[in-house]
């Protein structure tokens, strides 16, 4: 049993959103649920009950109710609330008009102000617009932006008029945006010239100019002059680029409209990839997000309107949306734009005493740099205002758990949560009524069936086992793009045990109903809790003419995950660091700069299969410590003795 790091005030807990729910439930179905253990097992026994039940006391509007909860509990197809509609905007812009809705700072612009009345005009105005440009519902938008309020607008107008939402921040290559956008094809692509992080200025002139004539059906191009107030978007020599204020028409009167969808209709397409071909784009209905983060922001983080939320996120990770939809629980959030280091590691932390951050969003790679540089921020900034920190992008490990309370602030709940872009939320996560113990997860979510299963599929507890979810749950995808047959979405998660989503995650759920998070069972990279396919990196360091073939991996340190590549070269060819160095522009520029390995080796096979599959997990299995397995499916196993003197000899270079 893991040490009790932190318990809830009595008081706290009895006044959390998470307490009067389980009053409530008790009233509503005569129950006498006293422990949170005892809500968790009637959530997923009653699914349908707890769903409609949460639903009809969140406050969430639904402009046509459902004609029942849960058509069927088979997966994949199992369809919510059919029948219903809502739209997603109209339920995040509730808010009373003098509060502030959004409050934004970024490394170029000082910390701004928009109340709730503001955000209404503003996404009338780009709503208002983008129904001029002939978008309708169903039709896309991209964003290929920072995290700034714009980025926010143009998201609530999209949902506002019935679009489907998608976005890439601007780190992003030419071939990683053509790799998703040009899968969806929007309609509207709204940009910026350029952008800052860590001080350097980028430009997007050079990538919009080749990006934007290879997508097709697209019509407009909005640009937000984001580096420069002066900015001329006839430079890109494009005849579809306008200016943000051009293309809005912010002034004046405009009506506010809401188009109603289907609960199940496209809100946002989010993208994860896996071994082989382009990035999978992950389409997630409106209700099911807006329900999901709904019951994730009340219950298990204890938001209500006074709080004033933050996430360090780009918008091309779905902390994104997950922090925005906090808006539907008319609270504050708080945007941040640039690099959490620059001009040093006081700015997130000044951030919260500035703007009285209430819950404080970040990843375990954060919380150890820090922690290495000897940072104690709880005496370098006025922490009073934190009443909960979360963590996710990797498993936070013990020594985090430990300088979140030594040196940041004893009394805070600190909510290691745990999910994916696959559910755009998560499958376990913090609850205000329980303690947080040493490296663990406090509890599974509410309405979530999650089972770690071992050995021949069976459910174990206090032991590993690879993450599972038994039941639908609302925010599953609705479906993969250009997947008419289904045929991807199965593959993807119901393959391995039918019926069952295997979300590729290994976990020991405790006996005190705790959850520890080991890392990846799959072959998918999530470096700073963005997952990339090992296949972007595979098209862009093999199309060089120096190399061969190539095998790349991730394997956790330092609160995060290190990418490691190896690369067969050409006859002569050396790793050396020009190499090296062309290889990581390369994937920077056409990729991001999260697809760029932390380390390269030079080997004379990589691994495959019969089929001539790459064998990752056989590599990442060395360098994680563990003895090779699953030798049998290798067809040339014996290079395997090369990654383990490579990984001896990296262990001796490092002093392991």
């Amino acid at each position: 049993m893991n040490p009790i790091l932190w318990r809830p005030l009595k008081e706290r807990a009895q006044h959390s959103h998470m307490a009067r729910f389980i009053k409530g439930v008790n009233r509503e179905f005569d129950l006498n649920i006293k422990t949170y253990s005892t809500l968790h097992r009637w959530s997923v026994k009653r699914l349908e009950q707890f769903w409609e039940y949460y639903l009809r006391q969140s406050g969430i509007d639904l402009t046509r109710p459902a004609k029942q909860t849960l058509s069927s509990k088979t997966m994949p197809g199992a369809v919510w609330f059919d029948g219903s509609e809502l739209n997603y905007a109209a339920n995040l812009l509730k808010g009373p008009g003098n509060k502030t809705a959004i409050i934004s700072r970024s490394e170029t612009r000082p910390t701004t102000h928009m109340t709730f009345d503001t955000l209404r005009h503003q996404v009338a105005c780009f709503a208002s617009a983008l129904r001029r440009a002939g978008v309708e519902k169903g039709d896309r938008v991209a964003g290929y932006l920072p995290n700034i309020a714009e980025t926010v607008v143009a998201m609530l107008g999209t949902s506002a008029v019935g679009g489907v939402w998608t976005s890439c921040s601007p780190d992003f290559g030419l071939q990683g945006v053509l790799d998703r956008f040009g899968q969806v094809e929007p309609k509207v692509l709204v940009t910026v010239g350029g952008y800052t992080y860590n001080g350097k200025a980028h430009s997007l002139d050079d990538r919009l100019r080749k990006l934007v004539p290879q997508i097709k059906g697209l019509s407009d191009v909005v640009v937000v002059p984001y580096l420069d107030p002066d900015y001329d978007p006839s430079r890109l020599g494009l005849t579809s680029a306008v200016l943000w204020k051009e293309f809005a028409r912010e002034g004046g009167d405009v009506e506010l409209r809401f188009d109603p969808v289907g609960f199940n209709d496209p809100l946002f397409i989010l993208y994860s990839s896996g071994t082989t071909g382009l990035p999978k784009g992950i389409v997630h209905g409106a209700g099911g997000t807006l329900l999901q983060h709904h019951k994730e922001h009340a219950l298990h983080t204890d938001i209500g309107p006074d709080d004033v939320v933050f996430y360090y996120t780009t918008c091309g990770w779905m902390m994104w949306n997950w922090l925005v939809s906090a808006l539907a629980r008319q609270a504050t959030i708080v945007l941040y734009e640039g690099s959490p280091a620059y001009p040093s590691l006081d700015v997130l932390w000044q951030l919260v005493e500035e703007t009285g951050i209430t819950v404080f969003g970040t990843s375990p790679k954060y919380l150890a740099i820090n922690r290495e540089q000897g940072r104690v921020p709880g005496k370098e900034a006025d922490l009073s205002s934190l009443k909960a920190i979360l963590s996710t992008g990797s498993p936070l490990d013990r020594e985090g758990f430990r300088y979140v309370y030594r040196a940041i602030k004893k009394d805070v709940q600190l909510s290691s949560i745990c999910g994916g872009t696959d559910i755009i939320s998560c499958f376990m996560l913090g609850n205000p009524m329980l303690p947080v113990r040493e490296e663990e997860i406090q509890c599974l979510g509410l309405g979530m069936d999650v089972a770690a299963l071992g050995p021949e599929n069976k459910p174990v507890v206090g032991a590993q086992g690879e993450l599972v979810c038994r039941s639908p749950a609302p925010s599953m995808p609705v479906a993969f793009w250009n997947d008419p047959d289904g045929a991807r979405y199965r593959s993807a998660y119901f393959e391995k045990v039918p019926g069952v989503w295997v979300h590729g995650d290994y976990i020991t759920i405790t006996e005190e109903g705790g959850v520890i998070v080991y890392g990846r069972s799959d072959a998918t990279l999530n470096p700073g809790g963005v997952r990339i396919g090992t296949a972007e990196i595979y098209r862009v360091v093999e199309n060089l003419p120096e190399v061969e073939d190539s095998v790349v991996i991730g394997v956790e340190e330092a609160g995060d995950i290190r990418l490691i590549l190896f690369v067969v070269l050409a006859e002569g060819v050396e790793l050396d660091d020009a190499l090296q160095a062309r290889i990581r522009h390369a994937l920077k520029t056409e990729e991001s700069p999260r697809h760029v390995p932390h380390e390269m080796f030079h080997v004379r096979e990589v691994p495959k299969t019969m089929n001539g599959k790459k064998v990752e997990l056989a590599v990442r299995g060395v360098f994680s410590g563990k003895p090779p397995a699953n030798l049998h499916v290798i067809a040339n196993a014996g290079c395997m003795a090369e990654y383990e003197e490579l990984y001896g000899r990296r262990l001796a270079v490092r002093g392991g």
